[in-house]
């Protein structure tokens, strides 16, 4: 089953991560498209998305996907793993070959994000920005604590609901550092770059002062969505405010760069799987064959797709603190 996702890209995949002077000083613009393939049945365990590039390639966008559409202007890639307003916590799968989106379990069973009044789902749409790596060993000196082992995640806020697995062109607007568990979890407010109002938007306080209430009800979304499951609110450095367009850019980059590290060898990888089809050398043990990505997919047939519970329109109250 295959949808069509992002036109947008001038330039080729690069064999080689680049170094640290070569993105200091190129200015690139990527045009590409991308399509995704399901395998399996949605709303099951089966469920997987695989991706494909213009020349109908399998892909992971986790890190063959480059971090920018149009590096001179920040312009970023973004990964849409879960469209506003539904509540199935999908999120590209960093364990396994070739990176496919699926659905978060837990205990055996599928997530699903509660609703916790007012909100319903997800308020945004929710994604990451490729090639990018929340570095687990590296302590944050803003927030005093380890990444999370996730690419970054994104909120993008325009008014258009996208459809899962659509790559879209952001411009980034600021950053919440949320601590999740102990961990930085560092989320970053963006809009699609076709949006209407994109124009309109260019830092965090344009958020503040055309979409009022809407940051404070991403505090409390973030803060209160795991009390249901019986997890403590979630905390934030900064006392909950989020930081400007600046400092979100240099955060990415910071989490950039240690992906790169990651793809190069030089960080642990751990349990992620690091393997991709346009990024490393042929002789690199994080290259994944033609072959090798086809029987991946292969193995993981289609199926009929199931309903989703009733019970993820209940709705949760209890007293904010």
């Amino acid at each position: 089953m295959l949808h069509t996702t992002s036109p947008s890209a001038d330039v080729s995949f690069r064999r080689h991560p680049p170094s640290q002077s070569q993105t200091e000083n190129t200015s690139l613009q990527v045009n590409m498209s991308f399509t995704v393939e399901q395998r399996g049945s949605l709303n099951a365990l089966s469920f997987r998305l695989f991706f494909k590039n213009a020349e109908g390639k399998y892909i992971s966008p986790f890190h063959d996907i480059p971090i920018y559409a149009d590096e001179s202007q920040n312009i970023f890639h973004m990964v849409v793993e879960v469209p506003r307003w539904t509540n199935a916590k999908m999120e590209i799968a960093t364990k396994d070959l070739l990176n496919p989106i699926k659905q978060d379990v837990k205990k055996g069973k599928l997530r699903y994000v509660a609703n916790v009044f007012p909100h319903k789902g997800y308020i945004w749409n929710y994604g990451a920005i490729p090639q990018t790596w929340e570095d687990p060993a590296h302590k944050d000196g803003d927030t005093d604590c380890c990444g999370d082992n996730d690419p970054i995640d994104v909120c993008e806020i325009g008014s258009k609901v996208c459809s899962r697995g659509e790559v879209i062109k952001v411009k980034v607007l600021g950053i919440l550092a949320m601590i999740d568990e102990g961990e930085t979890d560092w989320k970053v407010i963006a809009i699609n770059v076709e949006d209407p109002e994109a124009n309109d938007l260019n830092n965090i306080s344009d958020v503040q002062r055309l979409k009022p209430g809407y940051l404070e009800a991403t505090v409390d979304w973030f803060r209160r969505y795991k009390v249901p499951d019986g997890k403590p609110e979630n905390r934030f450095a900064f006392n909950e405010e989020f930081k400007d367009k600046d400092f979100a850019i240099e955060v990415i980059k910071a989490t950039h760069n240690f992906w790169k590290a990651l793809i190069s060898q030089k960080a642990k990888a751990g349990e992620l799987n690091c393997k991709n089809t346009c990024v490393s050398a042929s002789d690199s043990p994080f290259c994944c064959s033609a072959d090798e990505a086809k029987a991946v997919v292969e193995a993981c047939p289609c199926g009929k797709d199931e309903d989703i519970p009733s019970s993820v329109d209940k709705w949760f109250y209890y007293e904010k603190k």
